[in-house]
């Protein structure tokens, strides 16, 4: 049930959006995507296999759809990891983490929901119809339990879990 992971790691980055770049608009990636910069649109990946990055200078102003998701810095919007979604110390997010896997270090931030992935969910996690319905509000009391997948780490050796 508990086990630990080294490090945090997207796999290859096929676009860096650099630390002094800012983009107004919607970016559709395939592939990894890291982004050190400012992105004012919605984040989201082409293909199911896409992997987004976030350093701590990172900020995207609108929602994020991939199949994994590691934050650093901040989003303003919607998180959609259709597989995992991994949440630094310095990661904070405005608005609902919806989620197949999540992992959170001390530290992260969320003023929002944390969404377990549904089966019914649609390509990048993303609800069917790719719309902001609550699926708390629609979901059977069946549906809505679930046993999450709970991965601990330690980043200070000195400190006990």
């Amino acid at each position: 049930m508990f086990r630990r992971r080294e490090k945090h790691d997207v796999g290859r980055i096929d676009t860096l959006i650099g630390k002094s770049a800012s983009i107004q608009g919607d970016i559709d990636f395939s592939g990894g995507l890291h982004i050190d910069g400012r992105v004012a649109g919605s984040v989201r990946a082409a293909s199911d296999r896409g992997a987004l990055s976030v350093s701590e200078d990172g900020v995207i102003e609108g929602s994020v759809a991939a199949s994994q998701v590691v934050l650093n810095g901040r989003v303003h919007g919607d998180i959609y990891g259709s597989e995992r979604v991994v949440l630094g110390s310095k990661a904070k997010v405005h608005g609902n983490v919806h989620y197949g896997v999540i992992e959170m270090v001390l530290g992260a931030q969320i003023s929002g929901k944390l969404v377990p992935r549904s089966s019914g969910a649609g390509p990048s996690g993303e609800p069917p119809g790719g719309g902001g319905s609550d699926r708390a509000a629609t979901a059977g009391a069946d549906d809505m339990i679930q046993e999450p997948e709970i991965t601990i780490e330690e980043d200070d050796p000195g400190v006990a879990a």
